[in-house]
């Protein structure tokens, strides 16, 4: 067969690698830590590998780095903040214990939780495994029931899929939002690369980062431009042009770049840049910051009912 799947123990790290055995591409998922992807190492043309994903070197790094950075975590039920950690639905009001230092409640409620592999197939188009983890009333802010189904298919020319299919368990409509928060890394600082992606209007925020309601056309990015030293901590909702990719990141002195192309459930995109300036985050999101109050994009998910929710990442060197 064409790919592979295995797992292996590295630094202390156990992971499931899927493989191109003719590029020798990989990509590989922790599991333990919210099905997270860890590494997406990509050949160059010199010989060596580059993993395009800013990951946690070891469990001790994942301990004290983890619910700071959020790297690679899964968003879910609600991606980035939601003010003063409180909501109202259904005329209740709910609010989660756990704040982050600015006061708001942050990325969801599975980014640590220890995912169970439930499938994985290899033949010669690609390799795929299905992972899950079953949620049930863990949280005072959010008393429900939902199973969050991820699969990964790694296939030909440095393509990785990441689909997410969320299943209502409980009795009634809950308030859903999905979204991914991957770094990526291509080798250079990012002041030295390129960054494009087709916005539309920027998200309008206040000092805490939550939206004020207010939206503002954008299209800064829409034609390759360098970072160099450019701040970025923004939602921007996507134009999707046909048969192109919603973001490209590009690093001219090598010539590798991530392309990103979400279907039409991704209709928002987070940007972040980190005070290192080592890598770049770029963000999926069903919905917006703080969706659970400004119901920009918030899905109400009907009992029993289930929602998908798909990303590509491709990678390819000039």
């Amino acid at each position: 067969m064409s790919f592979s799947i295995y797992q292996k123990e590295e630094n202390g790290l156990s992971l499931i690698v899927l493989k191109d055995k003719q590029t020798g591409t990989t990509a590989s998922i922790l599991p333990a830590y919210g099905a997270m992807l860890h590494s997406f190492d990509i050949p160059l043309k010199e010989g060596a590998k580059l993993n395009v994903i800013a990951n946690y070197a070891d469990q001790k790094d994942i301990d004290a780095d983890l619910a700071t950075s959020f790297k690679s975590s899964k968003l879910s039920p609600f991606a980035c903040r939601i003010a003063d950690g409180k909501y109202t639905f259904n005329g209740q009001l709910f609010e989660f214990p756990n704040k982050f230092q600015d006061g708001t409640a942050i990325h969801g409620l599975l980014f640590n939780k220890p995912f169970e592999v439930t499938t994985q197939h290899a033949d010669e188009m690609g390799a795929s495994v299905t992972l899950q983890y079953k949620y049930n009333n863990e949280n005072e802010g959010y008393p429900y029931q939902y199973t969050c189904e991820i699969t990964y298919s790694l296939s030909s020319s440095n393509t990785l899929e990441l689909k997410t299919v969320v299943t209502n368990n409980s009795e009634t409509t809950i308030p859903m939002q999905d979204g991914w928060h991957p770094y990526f890394t291509l080798g250079n600082d990012v002041n030295d690369c390129l960054l494009q992606f087709h916005g539309e209007n920027i998200i309008e925020f206040n000092e805490k980062l939550v939206p004020t309601g207010k939206q503002i056309e954008y299209s800064e990015f829409n034609a390759p431009k360098l970072l160099n030293e450019k701040e970025l901590d923004n939602c921007f909702s996507l134009r999707f042009v046909k048969n192109e990719p919603a973001a490209i990141f590009s690093n001219p002195r090598n010539g590798l770049s991530v392309s990103l192309w979400p279907d039409e459930s991704y209709p928002f995109l987070q940007i972040y840049t980190p005070p290192h300036r080592k890598s770049l985050a770029i963000e999926n999101l069903s919905a917006v910051p703080d969706s659970f109050n400004n119901k920009m994009g918030l899905i109400l998910l009907p009992a029993g009912e289930s929602k998908a929710f798909t990303v590509k990442y491709q990678a390819h060197q000039k």
